[in-house]
């Protein structure tokens, strides 16, 4: 593993055991203006970490999911050469609620292209890592993604259908889709075991920034093609912003191919 990236792992290690296990069915949740839950935990591990990589690279900023809106607005307006976007605790439900599927993110970006990314399951103690053109693995071992079948019925799907419209819900469980349906509740890992091979085909209807920078790459590492699109466009939207974005994966360019003829985009209400 580059050592760079190394040093991205250990020092997500380091957080989750300071600050993230011994929370664990141990800390209150509260909801923020969005709806979304927050808990001391994400504040504690986006502080840890923010002091860090200002400590290690001086001279990034960082854009974490528990800042302000006019504070991420602000860092990528002026963040110039590079920039750091941190999830501190990607899953946050899954936590508050003691479901072990949970991750810490974090991805550089230089120029609106991310470069590095890190995600680390700490339930599991995986790490999965990517560097830019240089591949990507889980701890030591590089990682591919994996299909039983050419078809789609022939995979899993992981599917957040709570953030689809509900009208375009039973067209999605309509036979010859996929052979059945799974949803982690968090994002980041969800890119990283599409890269890994443990299910085929992604549909998740509103990732922001902090939640792909780092497993996207991670997947296109690891040879996962995807797209991302505006929720209810049909053309694919690329570029830096904080916008929410529907993301479409599969594990090779042929099923990704029958997924997007199967969903048919565009994914609005009818």
């Amino acid at each position: 593993m580059h050592p760079e990236l190394r040093h991205l792992s250990d020092l997500l290690r380091a957080t989750a055991a300071a600050e993230i296990m011994p929370r664990f069915r141990h800390t209150r949740s509260s909801r923020k203006t969005d709806g979304s839950l927050v808990t001391e935990t994400d504040l504690a591990v986006q502080a840890r970490i923010t002091a860090a990589l200002a400590r290690d690279y001086p001279g990034i900023p960082l854009l974490g999911e528990e800042q302000t809106a006019a504070e991420q607005a602000h860092l990528l307006d002026s963040a110039g050469r590079a920039v750091w976007v941190l999830d501190p605790l990607d899953g946050t439900s899954n936590y508050a609620c003691g479901f072990p599927g949970f991750a810490v993110s974090l991805a550089l970006i230089e120029g609106g292209i991310t470069v590095q990314g890190a995600i680390l399951d700490p339930v599991r103690d995986e790490c999965f890592c990517a560097l830019r053109g240089g591949g990507a693995w889980c701890n030591d071992a590089p990682i591919r993604p994996f299909a039983p079948g050419p078809a789609l019925d022939d995979c899993l799907a992981a599917i957040d259908f709570k953030r689809l419209p509900p009208e375009r819900v039973p067209s999605l469980l309509r036979a010859g889709g996929f052979r059945s349906q799974r949803n982690l509740g968090a994002v980041a890992l969800e890119w990283c075991w599409l890269a890994a091979g443990r299910f085929q085909l992604y549909l998740h209807g509103g990732q922001k920034l902090w939640d792909y920078a780092a497993g996207r790459l991670i997947a296109t590492e690891a040879g996962v093609p995807s797209r991302l699109y505006q929720p209810y466009g049909s053309a694919p939207a690329e570029g830096l912003d904080l916008g929410q974005r529907l993301a479409v994966a599969a594990a090779n360019q042929g099923l990704l191919d029958q997924w997007l003829d199967f969903i048919a985009l565009p994914l609005r209400p009818r």
